[in-house]
């Protein structure tokens, strides 16, 4: 589980998807669904915690707009967290295959992370990405898994950031609306701590890798990372 947590956080901060590991891993391991769920926030928590630390020492802040993201964000996962407690175990296990078969998907078709010509912050797509964030919030409070993927693409396509300020908003963004959903699995006790604090000594060492190699390597490398983890996690789900 701390090897998978250093997979995962690495992966989430860099591209996403990494709670297509450790989700899965915490059900074949044992947990009922909604309790794999709210566990492995504990392990997003400290990873996005180290992330976010780590992308402001290094200089590369999210904005205010990033923030007002996260907030907004915040407001989805409430409502997501709150019908991810309350949802039937074989339910779940059959959501979560379909998501991954959507991601699988997704993948396959390799979309393009190049940016816009700058980054565009008119009221038009400020509204977009509002929007957005909230539907992604609603989807991140849920289930979380493959949103990394998604929020690249809408900070990129929308706005377009570069993929290291790209990743730093990703993170914040994650560790806002993360402490929604887990203060909602934390009230309603859908929390293994053990597991979940295993899972997140690994997940804050993948994110502080992460978040480094963000900075220091830029977006050409992150490109390559992107790539490499969509063809991996492709193949993971085709033969798994």
């Amino acid at each position: 589980m701390v090897l998978a947590g250093v997979g995962a956080g690495f992966i989430n901060v860099v591209a996403g998807g990494g709670s297509l590991i450790t989700l899965p891993l915490m059900i074949f391991l044992g947990l009922p669904p909604a309790i794999a769920n709210g566990s492995n926030r504990v392990a997003l928590l400290a990873q996005n915690i180290v992330a976010v630390s780590n992308f402001k020492a290094k200089k590369v802040s999210p904005g205010k707009f990033g923030v007002y993201l996260g907030c907004i964000a915040l407001l989805g996962a409430l409502i997501g967290a709150h019908i991810a407690v309350d949802i039937p175990a074989r339910l779940f296990n059959r959501i979560l295959s379909v998501v991954m078969i959507v991601v699988a998907v997704f993948m396959a078709f390799n979309p393009s992370y190049k940016n816009l010509q700058g980054e565009n912050l008119s009221k038009n797509r400020k509204r977009i990405a509002y929007v957005s964030f909230f539907l992604i919030g609603i989807y991140g409070g849920f289930l979380h898994a493959g949103i990394g993927f998604i929020m690249m693409l809408a900070l990129v396509k929308v706005n377009g950031f570069s993929l290291v300020k790209t990743n730093s908003i990703k993170v914040t963004v994650a560790l806002i609306y993360t402490l929604a959903a887990l203060g909602v699995f934390i009230y309603e006790d859908m929390i293994d701590w053990k597991a979940g604090i295993i899972l997140a000594i690994g997940s804050a060492t993948g994110g502080w890798l992460g978040s480094h190699f963000s900075v220091s390597k830029g977006d050409k490398w992150i490109k390559r990372i992107v790539l490499v983890a969509i063809i991996a996690m492709a193949i993971k789900l085709w033969i798994f």
